[in-house]
């Protein structure tokens, strides 16, 4: 009944495990939900009221497919302020969310025997995508003493004739950890001598902590710029998740070959959307530094509480807003009959035993690991923290 692509894929573990934990909570179970990437902040005001406003101008119509002049103005701004990156309208694309925006760049290039590089641990939406277009993804393990950082010459190892992109993601999801400049300066120079993509994911830039600082690929010259997708969107930045505005940037051809596959499943982005996405763009940035603060706040609190349970340890993630602990040294304990042998039986005796969700790390290509969301109050990390802390401690 249903097609080879279909079955190739599975729904989105983090999505099933917010929807887990929102059913306990709606049988009013007390539930501290560290599951989903979603800010916990509300939208900016003066996004909301231009949201508003174009309801009241009757700005409800059919936008021309890729997005409104106005929005993609606002985009080539923001990235020539904040990315040193030049581009024409023509090389900017408006989507349904940075996730759409990476699904038609998959479409656009990707095909029948092409492989497709993915640095693991990774976000799970990467290798479905991948999958339903007809390709292979090929995963590169990076491990914890690399601070989850690619290793160029492991790389260089795994590319191969029918190696036809690489998607890099910094900061990360689901690590928190971010590339530094000297190792995406080797990864570019590989993709521009093997003449391959980068898929530069970049939705998390403005969440950056301890002095660390965020670097778009495409920014480091004209050649690898003609050879990068950059992808962003507004859903992490500006607390904007569900309005579903992302863009794209690159090279005029793949754009407009991604346009004509947007006409043909999602035509415009939504028109009221684009709207309070330009005054996002253009509007006031405090927030952003506002949010950004309360997120590092969260973060040194919930990293220092994680490396104090026995057992647990965690690297002080630099970007985003994820914390990835690894837990395999609990791994082979019961609590009663109940035994714990990977990251998903972690994950469920600590939904249904401390009623704390959060996501296995086998979702993201890494079973020795969970990961934590602490884009949620502080006294919910408390609670969550002292949750695990107590379920953790009657493994034995």
């Amino acid at each position: 009944m249903l097609s080879e692509r279909a079955k190739k894929i599975k729904p989105s573990p983090t999505l099933a495990v917010d929807a887990k934990a929102k059913a306990m909570k709606a049988q009013g179970i007390d539930v501290v939900n560290f599951g989903v990437g979603e800010p916990d902040f509300d939208t900016p005001e003066h996004v909301k009221e231009a949201a508003i406003k174009a309801i009241r101008d009757g700005f409800t119509k059919y936008t021309p497919v890729g997005g409104i002049d106005e929005l993609k103005d606002a985009i080539v701004r923001k990235l020539k302020q904040d990315n040193n990156l030049e581009y024409a309208k023509e090389e900017i694309i408006v989507s349904c969310g940075a996730k759409h925006s990476l699904y038609n760049t998959a479409q656009a290039i990707y095909g029948p025997g092409d492989e497709v590089i993915i640095p693991s641990p990774y976000w799970v939406s990467y290798p479905d995508q991948v999958l339903l277009n007809d390709a292979s993804p090929v995963f590169i393990k990076t491990y914890e003493e690399d601070n989850f950082m690619l290793r160029p010459d492991v790389l260089e190892s795994k590319i191969t004739k029918n190696t036809k992109a690489i998607i890099l993601n910094s900061p990360s999801n689901p690590t928190g950890l971010t590339y530094d400049k000297k190792t995406i300066e080797a990864i570019a120079g590989i993709a521009l001598r093997h003449n391959i993509f980068i898929i530069s994911d970049e939705i998390y830039e403005k969440l950056v902590y301890d002095g660390a600082e965020f670097f778009s690929v495409a920014s480091l010259g004209k050649e690898i710029k003609d050879k990068t997708i950059v992808i962003n969107g507004l859903s992490k930045s500006h607390a904007m998740t569900g309005w579903r505005i992302g863009y794209a940037a690159g090279p005029k051809e793949i754009i407009k070959a991604m346009t004509n596959i947007q006409s043909q499943s999602t035509s415009n982005p939504n028109s009221i959307a684009q709207k309070a996405a330009v005054a996002a763009l253009n509007g006031p940035q405090d927030f952003i530094n506002t949010m950004r603060a309360e997120f590092d706040k969260r973060r040194k609190f919930l990293t220092a509480g994680l490396n104090s349970i026995e057992g647990v340890s965690c690297l002080k993630p630099n970007g985003a807003f994820y914390a990835f602990p690894n837990v395999s040294k609990l791994y082979g304990k019961k609590a009663g009959d109940r035994a714990i042998n990977s990251s998903l039986d972690m994950a469920m005796y600590l939904l249904e035993d401390a009623k704390v969700a959060l996501v296995h790390g086998e979702a993201f290509g890494d079973d020795n690991f969970i990961r934590i969301s602490y884009a949620t109050s502080m006294e919910n990390i408390k609670k969550g923290l002292d949750r695990i802390r107590e379920a953790l401690a009657n493994l034995k």
